[in-house]
């Protein structure tokens, strides 16, 4: 079975679902470019194995496909799976600062997924408005989160949590000298 264990498993992972769900809905690589905002050379290099997609490049192709996600992720399941949640191999925004770990990525039985994230110092990860119903929560185990959604800004210290309506844009900010680390539940309504 092929796992989240080291990324080039990760990638295949990405390259066999992405290619899977493109040709279950009967779309070309033109066809999906055009709901997702990726190139067409990106989204077959990603098909091939050939690219590593950042965080932003798979979020844009979820939506486009309106998927979840992890859904991009997906493995067999098990009955009970234990997990040391560092040894699954982290997504970046292209550089270390923002690492995001699909410890249990969406599966179509569920209407959620859970993330570990950690952001550096000074990391900031924005993301667009996710489709009516999708809720994000957010459990800070370390650090201070600084949360901006639409034009309200939330600071979410340590031991804190905060729960709010994914359907508007949103950013992850760490404004401190210390990593920010915390555990992201996505649910989709």
């Amino acid at each position: 079975m092929t796992d989240l264990h080291d990324v080039e498993s990760l990638h295949q992972i990405i390259s066999q679902n992405l290619k899977k769900l493109r040709k279950e809905r009967q779309l070309t690589l033109d066809d999906l470019s055009s709901i997702s905002g990726v190139s067409k050379s990106m989204l077959g290099q990603i098909e091939r194995g050939e690219s590593s997609p950042s965080v932003a490049t798979l979020w844009k192709i979820a939506t486009g496909l309106k998927i979840s996600f992890t859904t991009l992720m997906v493995q067999s399941t098990q009955d009970v799976t234990v997990i040391e949640n560092h040894s699954v191999a982290p997504l970046t925004n292209g550089t270390d600062s923002f690492r995001l770990y699909p410890v249990f990525p969406f599966e179509p039985e569920r209407n959620f997924e859970i993330l570990d994230i950690e952001l550096a110092p000074g990391a900031k990860s924005e993301s667009s408005p996710h489709d009516p119903g999708t809720e994000e929560f957010v459990l800070v185990y370390s650090g201070t989160l600084t949360l901006h959604l639409e034009k309200q800004i939330y600071t979410v210290p340590h031991g804190h949590s905060i729960r709010y309506k994914a359907n508007q844009y949103h950013c992850y900010e760490n404004l401190s000298d210390q990593t920010i680390r915390l555990c992201m539940v996505i649910y989709y309504g």
